[in-house]
């Protein structure tokens, strides 16, 4: 993002935003050492209180609360499929961050991808480790183990106003070698 970053607009301000990414989460809780020392407990607390509700109940989203158990019945059904998608999204409302997650069983184990139309990296843990929990309830339903979470966004950014914390953060971590 600092290498091929171009400024941008969102609707809190300016922000840096990098090109399309995809990663993988293989593990992801509120207990994460980096998040205990950087993240902020405020909103770290606020979004605890917000995680998904358990099946079936859902993720919400643009279908009501059945999306969670659709997904679970189709894969029980045809555990081959690449077809488990749910939408977020809701035509004529305001297109939420997250608009998409796709269920797939890989190597015995649930795959969830989240399609994220914009991500707020400096941010990302308050959306990312609810979505890691929908991904292992999805999981347990199913009696497989979870697998990693995908995320993909196409326009992740840093806000302006978080350049310094998110260089401290990065700068606190250990260079990265060749194993």
């Amino acid at each position: 993002m600092w290498a091929a970053g171009e400024a941008g607009m969102d609707d809190p301000g300016p922000v840096i935003e990098g090109p399309p990414i995809m990663f993988e989460i293989a593990s992801l809780s509120w207990e994460d050492p980096v998040l205990r020392e950087f993240g902020d407990r405020r909103l770290i607390a606020r979004a605890r209180d917000r995680e998904p509700a358990p099946l079936p109940a859902g993720t919400g989203g643009a279908h009501g609360a059945g999306q969670l158990r659709w997904v679970v019945e189709l894969l029980r059904a045809r555990p081959w499929t690449t077809s488990a998608w749910i939408s977020l999204t809701v035509p004529g409302e305001a297109m939420p961050g997250v608009t998409a997650l796709s269920f797939r069983i890989r190597g015995y184990r649930l795959v969830m991808t989240a399609m994220f139309r914009t991500l707020n990296v400096s941010l990302a843990y308050l959306t990312c480790i609810p979505l890691h929990a929908v991904g292992v309830r999805v999981a347990a339903e199913l009696g497989l183990p979870p697998g990693p979470l995908r995320i993909f966004a196409d326009v992740p950014h840093v806000e302006i106003g978080d350049i310094d914390r998110v260089a401290e953060v990065l700068a606190a971590q250990p260079e990265p070698h060749a194993a």
